[in-house]
C-alpha cells in the first residue's frame, strides 16, 4: 500500500495484500444517494453546498470516480481474461442486477405507489412501453402510469442513464484489446490529453454547449484516465504530495477556463491514490459483499417513495431512511442476484475450456 509519503508506482501499490477499491466504491454509491437527497425532494439540482462552490454536484464527483475506477478495473480485467471472459464477466455483472432493478421497479414498487387502479396500471400500455425504453435504452427520463406523479421528479430510475455509456465504454475496450491497442499506455495518454484540451476548448470557446456534451466528455476522460493509469502502472507512480499539487491548481484555477479539466484530473488521480493508500475500515467486508451497484439503482426508486410518502418531510429527516433503506436492498440484490450470477462466470469459462479440449482432440 501506498504509504503518506512513499510514492510508489501503481503496480507496486498492487503487488500489496489489499485496497481500498470495494469500500471505496461503497462510499461513493452513498454519495450518489446523498446527493439525489437535495434533488429528489425539491426539484432543484442547483441546492447541494458542492454545487454552489465548485459547480459540481457530490454526485456527479461520485459518478466520476465511479468511472475512473471502472476504466482501470475494466482495461485490466480485458487484459487479463481475454476478450470471450471478458465480456462475459462484463455482461453478468451488470445486466442480471439492472434486469431485476427494473422488474421490480415496474412490478412491485410501481404497483405499490400508482395512483391507479391495480387492473388499470397492469393492462396501461404505457407502462410496458416505460419497461421497454429502460431495458433497451437504460432510459432514466420516463414515468409510470399513476407513478410519482406529484413529486417534483416523475422519473423512477433516474440513475441508469450512466449504464449506456458504461456499457459503451466497454464496448470501447474490448475493440481497442482485440486491435493490439492495449498494448502501450501510450495510446491512452493520447487520448486523455486530446480529451483534456476538448473539455477546456469547450469551456473556453463554446460556453453554450449542451449538458450531453458536457457529460459526454466528463465521463470518457474519466474512464479513458483510469484506463491509462492501469496501462501505465509501471511507472505513474502515487503521490500524496502531487495530489495535494493538483487540488491547490485546481482550486486557483477556479473560475477559469481550464478548471473543470483540472478537477476531473485531480478527481481520476486522487480516487486511485486513495484507493492505494491507507487501508479503510470494512474492506474486507465490502469485498465479500458489494453493496455498491444495488446502492446506485435502488437509491433513486426508494428515495422517490419517501418523497411521495412523506411529501412535506424535510429532506435531512428523509436521508438516513434512504440510506437505510438502499443498503437492504442492496444487500438482497448482491445475495440473490448479483453474487450468483458473478459465480457463472466460473461455469462459463469451465464450459468453454472443456468444449476448446474437445476441439483439439
Amino acid at each position: 500500500m501506498v504509504g503518506v509519503w512513499s510514492g510508489l508506482t501503481i503496480g507496486q501499490a498492487m503487488a500489496g495484500p489489499a485496497n481500498n477499491f470495494s469500500v471505496l466504491r461503497l462510499v461513493l454509491a452513498a454519495a450518489v444517494v446523498v446527493s439525489h437527497g437535495f434533488a429528489i425532494p425539491t426539484g432543484d439540482n442547483t441546492l447541494e453546498p458542492f454545487y454552489r462552490s465548485t459547480g459540481l454536484r457530490l454526485g456527479e464527483y461520485a459518478v466520476n470516480c465511479f468511472f475512473a475506477i471502472s476504466g482501470f478495473l475494466v482495461t485490466m480485467s480485458f487484459l487479463q481474461r481475454g476478450p470471450i471472459d471478458y465480456v462475459i464477466a462484463r455482461a453478468l455483472r451488470i445486466i442480471p442486477g439492472f434486469l431485476v432493478a427494473a422488474l421490480v421497479t415496474v412490478f412491485v414498487i410501481g404497483a405499490a405507489c400508482t395512483t391507479l387502479p391495480l387492473s388499470t396500471y397492469f393492462t396501461n400500455p404505457a407502462l410496458y412501453a416505460y419497461l421497454k425504453q429502460v431495458v433497451t435504452g437504460f432510459k432514466s427520463a420516463g414515468a409510470m402510469p399513476g407513478v410519482f406523479s406529484d413529486n417534483p421528479h416523475p422519473w423512477p430510475l433516474g440513475t441508469i442513464w450512466t449504464l449506456r455509456y458504461e456499457i459503451a465504454l466497454y464496448g470501447a475496450v474490448l475493440l481497442l484489446g482485440i486491435a493490439g491497442a492495449l498494448r502501450t499506455w501510450r495510446i491512452a495518454a493520447m487520448l486523455v490529453a486530446l480529451l483534456f484540451i476538448a473539455i477546456f476548448a469547450v469551456d473556453a470557446f463554446v460556453p453554450q454547449a449542451t449538458r450531453y456534451v458536457e457529460v459526454l466528455l466528463r465521463l470518457i476522460f474519466m474512464f479513458v484516465l483510469g484506463s491509462f493509469f492501469f496501462l501505465a502502472r509501471a511507472w505513474v507512480r502515487l503521490s500524496w504530495v502531487l495530489l495535494a499539487a493538483l487540488i491547490a491548481a485546481t482550486w486557483l484555477s477556479h473560475g477559469t477556463a481550464i478548471y473543470f479539466a483540472l478537477l476531473y484530473l485531480t478527481l481520476g488521480y486522487g480516487v486511485l491514490v486513495i484507493a492505494f493508500g491507507p487501508q479503510w475500515p470494512g474492506v474486507a467486508m465490502t469485498e465479500r459483499t458489494d453493496l455498491s451497484y444495488g446502492i446506485y439503482l435502488y437509491g433513486w426508486p426508494i428515495q422517490q417513495v419517501l418523497v411521495q410518502v412523506f411529501p412535506s418531510v424535510s429532506l435531512w429527516v428523509l436521508l438516513m431512511p434512504a440510506l437505510f433503506l438502499s443498503a437492504l436492498a442492496a444487500w438482497g440484490s448482491w445475495h440473490w442476484i448479483e453474487a450468483p450470477a458473478l459465480r457463472l462466470k466460473v461455469v462459463f469459462a469451465k464450459r468453454r475450456l472443456s468444449f476448446a479440449a474437445g476441439q483439439g482432440t
